[in-house]
């Protein structure tokens, strides 16, 4: 018969479950602090940036950034205090607000074409970018439908119509905002991967995509050419995008082939140590396009030069650690699969604005997480924010649990 201790844990079972406890007690804190730090330092980066761009353009208010940002904070502290493991019994009515999200600027007298593209909306004298808050939704429906599986997605059936629901709300918005579309998929084989499908299974579908994408390419040069361009399953300026990456001195392509060389001029110019705040000749001269928004990593570089760059990348590094630590410490397969979608999301955008910028990836308009202009795309990454903190917080109940029964 065990031995009553009067309320008291004795001595010797306390130490043989330390580590337990010291692990629970390092993180009952209900605040990441390291997170906070890292998206205030690189928003006011991002401020910075943008407000230099403004000095010089006209088309870009410095205020309205603020604005979304402040919207953005007040979201974040929203899903940050509701409970993420709602949104697990939640997959079809996400999948349906997917798809309608997406298709809203399809409705007439609501979408606007902006830069070729009819993926935004007008209300009043608003517009957003509803694709940008698809994503969200996108990593909330896909980490629902993943966490039902508990980590073993070990049917074929099953992974076919995760694919498939994956694939609805991009088929939807490939024509409009192929950027937005690719980052969707990044999104949805994030979450496949840790969610426990087959890694077998993930490289044959991604292969199948390539050979579809290669064979839509090929497709619709066909099609243009038989019909006269009346016919085209992707718009010229998006072709032109991804064809100039592989033949810049094609005259087809001069337009996107002089903003790539611009932005490389501009990365260039900043050599190590950058021309100072407010000296991004390149923007200030109007030789840079869409300044503020695809192509903000060359404002910024050309301004503060190399070592300004390495410090805003050490920045992106130190997010996606302190991400990777709260997907390590998510109570649930649910937490684990949003964190992955959530990272997957700001691992790309990175590497493929920064990428196309330096010539080293295709042009896609995709912004950079925290320092491109736009309120939508603010407000998206402060809701992901508040989708970190929600589960980084309820990670407490594990904790608490732990601490429990390494007290017994």
């Amino acid at each position: 018969m065990p031995k009553k201790t009067f309320g008291r844990t004795p001595k010797v079972h306390a130490r043989s479950a330390s580590p337990a406890v010291a692990n629970a007690r390092q993180s009952t804190s209900p605040v990441n602090i390291p997170l906070f730090a890292i998206v205030a330092a690189l928003v006011a980066v991002g401020l910075v940036t943008v407000y230099s761009v403004t000095l010089t353009n006209a088309e870009y208010n410095f205020w309205r950034q603020v604005i979304g940002i402040g919207i953005g904070i007040v979201l974040m502290v929203l899903f940050w205090l509701f409970d993420y493991r709602r949104f697990g019994s939640w997959f079809v009515p996400l999948l349906v607000i997917d798809c309608l999200l997406i298709m809203l600027p399809m409705i007439p007298g609501l979408g606007i074409e902006v830069n070729g593209a009819t993926s935004w909306i007008k209300i009043g004298p608003l517009t957003a970018q509803p694709s940008e808050w698809a994503k969200p939704v996108t990593i909330l429906m896909m980490a629902a439908g993943c966490a039902r599986f508990d980590g073993e997605i070990t049917k074929g059936t099953d992974y076919l119509k995760l694919v498939g629901c994956l694939l609805l709300p991009c088929v939807l918005l490939i024509r409009e905002d192929l950027g937005s579309t690719l980052v969707l998929l990044v999104i949805g084989f994030f979450i496949l991967f840790v969610g426990g499908a087959s890694r077998r299974w993930i490289i044959v579908t991604l292969l199948t995509l390539v050979v579809i994408v290669a064979g839509g390419l090929g497709l619709n040069s066909a099609l243009n050419t038989w019909s006269g361009g009346d016919i085209q399953i992707l718009k010229p300026y998006q072709m032109s995008r991804l064809l100039v990456f592989i033949d810049q001195d094609n005259p087809d392509y001069a337009d996107d082939a002089y903003n790539l060389n611009q932005a490389k001029i501009a990365v260039g110019s900043g050599e190590i140590t950058g021309k100072g705040f407010g000296n991004a000749t390149q923007s200030s001269g109007g030789f840079l396009p869409e300044a503020a928004t695809d192509f903000i990593f060359c404002v910024y570089a050309e301004q503060f030069g190399f070592l300004g760059a390495l410090v805003l990348l050490a920045l992106y590094l130190a997010l996606m650690a302190v991400a990777l630590t709260i997907g390590l410490r998510a109570s649930d397969k649910l937490g684990s699969c949003i964190v992955a979608g959530v990272m997957g999301m700001w691992l790309f955008q990175i590497l493929e604005n920064i990428g196309m910028d330096l010539g080293l990836m295709p042009i896609t308009g995709i912004p950079l997480p925290f320092m491109s202009y736009g309120s939508s795309f603010m407000l998206t990454n402060f809701i992901c924010i508040g989708l970190l903190c929600s589960i980084w917080s309820r990670r407490l109940d594990v904790s608490n649990r732990t601490r429990k029964v390494a007290s017994r």
